[in-house]
């Protein structure tokens, strides 16, 4: 129902503007300061869903390609005819293949010790060499 006196619709008056004002700005303030942190969320989340997924599915070229080496137990890498070095593997591993390995299974097709070999080749990657972007992912502590 409308009031005979219009001049409510006008605004308040000066007395009363900075004391209505003061706790509508700050209401407009939360509301804004809700939307954009619900809009960070909305976008962050999926990013995150991403990426955890894009770590677990990158590769590791075990070592890396065209090298022609081969590995030693303690993951170094040496020439073929080194004894008790093993062979380069196959196929590159996922970076959820060799999450597992990190917490105690063997990478597939691999035995317990060339596992292990290709597990110490692996902790030493550095940056710049293959395989080194996905295994510094897997390092990274998640949510």
């Amino acid at each position: 129902m409308m009031d005979a006196d219009d001049s409510k619709m006008d605004g308040p008056k000066p007395a009363e503007s900075a004391e209505a004002s003061a706790p509508a700005s700050a209401a407009r303030r939360t509301l804004l300061i809700g939307a954009v942190a619900t809009s960070a969320v909305v976008s962050i989340r999926p990013a995150l869903a991403q990426t955890a997924g894009s770590v677990l599915n990158c590769k590791i070229p075990v070592p890396e390609r065209g090298k022609g080496m081969f590995i030693d137990p303690a993951g170094k890498l040496v020439t073929p005819d080194t004894p008790g070095a093993f062979p380069p593997s196959p196929r590159d591993f996922t970076g959820e293949e060799v999450r597992q390995a990190l917490q105690g299974r063997n990478l597939p097709g691999t035995t317990r010790e060339q596992s292990q070999a290709y597990l110490n080749y692996i902790r030493k990657l550095q940056n710049g060499q293959s395989g080194f972007t996905c295994y510094a992912s897997l390092q990274m502590p998640r949510r």
